[in-house]
């Protein structure tokens, strides 16, 4: 052990939050329809895999693509060779046209301002070796990502300071909860470099609506700290209201001379909004040229190979394509959001409502034992081990109130999401049939007693009775 570095033996990497340890749980023991149909059904896993057919249709026509052909031409040696880390010209034109189209061509986007990484977790802490100093923090408004506490901390240094949002407004962030985040950082010694929130909302499937998007410019301005906007989730906005993204705020307000204009920082990736989180494909949008040039070197450590780059370049260029699949996946979306709402409110849990992402926001308070983050574990551990569904405790995304729950719904089919209700809903029988058994037989003790105590009272009278007589 002493030839390791610290940061090998340290527990500072997040891995041992209950989001991870769920996962290790379901690859023990996976749900398979065929080969294990009694494994645990993977519910924490934030992936789109509902438009796959789209993808291998555009596949199908386009080979040439998919072969690294132009013009009936071979180009696999080109890409095979060493690329610039600046990335392929094409791509990142595809790339920021794509990201425009999500925003409807609101806003547009510089190519010589975007960095490309290996996802949006290399993008985040990138911007974090960029931004901030060992022991320096950033405010993230809870609930928020579990992955972040390793995302951002692990390797850097920083710290995450949360800023407290509770269900009496639907979570969402208020200047009082800004200000207390920020005044805790400095209790804690810890100088604020920057805010960082996901739009939309992971965990909660919601869009930041644009009077909290105008608090934390302001906020940012008093202060003359950074944002990061996490926008991997935008193409996702099924439902209103639509998204706006921070650059659209800023551009309404005229701030493209402003310092604010390059103190906030962009990250998306094609992770979720185009469903290959196995691509690996995450980007940074700054207006700062410095964190440009610098995230531009510490990308060599995490490049999206050239071969990629190629065949997405393609794909986004091919405006026929990325129109129909934006329209499609957000009719999919609601649609299999719906289903999973409905199947939860069968089983008598209610969610958040919500307008994009790929999860809910569950409500399973009255499913707890005690008002308790010990009792919200002893649910989810049933969850897990005996309805064998992984999904996410709320405490695992920092939030501050027990008995929310973090469910995903786009990486399965439809059929296995309906077994899933099958076992939340058996599952939630049980439960009420022992509370109301556990308070039956507490109204007949309760009944008994006072029976005892009665007639207890009624032979001491009888006694007295009888001795005066």
């Amino acid at each position: 052990m002493g030839l390791l570095s610290r940061k090998v033996t340290c527990n500072s990497h997040g891995q041992d939050s209950s989001y991870f340890l769920g996962w290790q749980e379901y690859e023990k023991n996976p749900y398979d329809e065929v080969k294990n149909p009694k494994g645990i059904i993977q519910m924490g896993l934030a992936e789109n895999q509902l438009c796959f057919d789209l993808l291998e249709s555009w596949l199908a026509k386009n080979p040439e693509a998919a072969c690294f052909k132009r013009d009936g031409q071979s180009l696999f040696k080109e890409l095979a060779l060493f690329q610039d880390y600046h990335g392929l010209p094409a791509f990142k034109q595809a790339l920021v046209d794509f990201m425009a189209e999500i925003r409807g061509n609101k806003v547009t986007f510089d190519t010589n301002n975007i960095v490309l990484t290996a996802g949006a977790t290399s993008a985040n802490e990138t911007l974090m070796f960029c931004l901030a100093e060992k022991g320096e923090a950033f405010l993230l408004p809870t609930p928020y990502y579990p992955g972040f506490d390793r995302d951002l901390k692990w390797r850097t240094g920083a710290e995450i300071v949360p800023i407290v949002c509770t269900s009496s407004n639907g979570f969402q962030i208020t200047e009082s909860a800004l200000e207390e985040a920020y005044q805790e950082a400095q209790r804690k010694n810890l100088r604020v470099k920057g805010l960082l929130v996901t739009n939309p909302s992971n965990p909660l499937g919601t869009t930041i609506k644009r009077n909290e998007l105008d608090l934390l410019i302001n906020f940012i301005t008093v202060k003359e700290i950074h944002l990061i906007s996490d926008e991997i989730y935008s193409g996702t906005v099924f439902s209103s209201p639509e998204f706006i993204s921070i650059m659209e705020v800023l551009k309404d307000r005229k701030m493209d001379k402003s310092q604010e204009w390059e103190r906030v920082h962009v990250v998306y990736s094609l992770s979720k909004d185009l469903g290959l989180p196995g691509f690996r494909v995450g980007a940074i949008y700054s207006n700062d040229p410095i964190v440009v040039a610098a995230a531009t070197k510490m990308s060599s450590f995490g490049l999206v190979s050239s071969q990629t780059q190629f065949l997405l370049s393609a794909m986004l260029s091919d405006k026929k394509f990325t129109k129909e699949y934006l329209s499609k996946n957000h009719k999919r979306l609601r649609k299999r959001r719906s289903k999973l709402v409905s199947g939860l409110e069968k089983t008598g849990i209610s969610c958040l409502d919500s307008n994009a992402g790929l999860f809910c926001w569950v409500d399973m308070r009255h499913l707890l034992s005690s008002d308790t983050f010990e009792a919200e574990m002893e649910l989810w551990k049933r969850i897990v081990y005996d309805v064998k569904l992984n999904i996410s405790p709320g405490s695992s995304c920092h939030c501050t109130e027990p008995g929310w729950f973090h469910v995903c719904f786009a990486n399965m089919s439809e059929e296995t999401l309906k077994l899933a209700m099958q076992r939340l809903k058996s599952f939630v029988a049980s439960i009420t049939i022992n509370k109301q058994s556990h308070q039956e037989l507490m109204n007949t003790r309760r009944k008994n007693r006072t029976n005892w105590v009665f007639r207890l009272s009624f032979q001491s009278f009888h006694d007295r009775e009888q001795d005066e007589r």
